[in-house]
C-alpha cells in the first residue's frame, strides 16, 4: 500500500497514479503539470496555495487505500 507524506515531490505521486490528479484539483492546485510540480514537495506547494498540507495528503491516503 502507498502511503503518501507532505515531504513527497508532486510529480512523485502523481506518477504512483496519474487519476490522484482529481485529489489536487479538488483542493484548489490547477497547476500540478507546471515545472514547479516536478521539485516541490506536497507541503511546500500547499504553503503557496493557502492549502492544508495534512488534508490533502489523508485525502490522497484515503485514495490510495481504496
Amino acid at each position: 500500500m502507498v502511503k503518501v507524506n507532505k515531504d513527497m515531490i508532486i510529480m512523485d505521486v502523481l506518477r504512483l497514479d496519474p487519476d490522484c490528479a482529481q485529489i489536487f484539483f479538488k483542493n484548489g492546485m490547477h497547476c500540478i503539470g507546471c515545472p514547479s510540480a516536478s521539485g516541490e514537495s506536497i507541503e511546500q506547494a500547499s504553503a503557496v496555495h493557502g492549502i492544508d498540507p495534512d488534508k490533502l495528503t489523508n485525502e490522497l491516503n484515503e485514495y490510495f487505500s481504496s
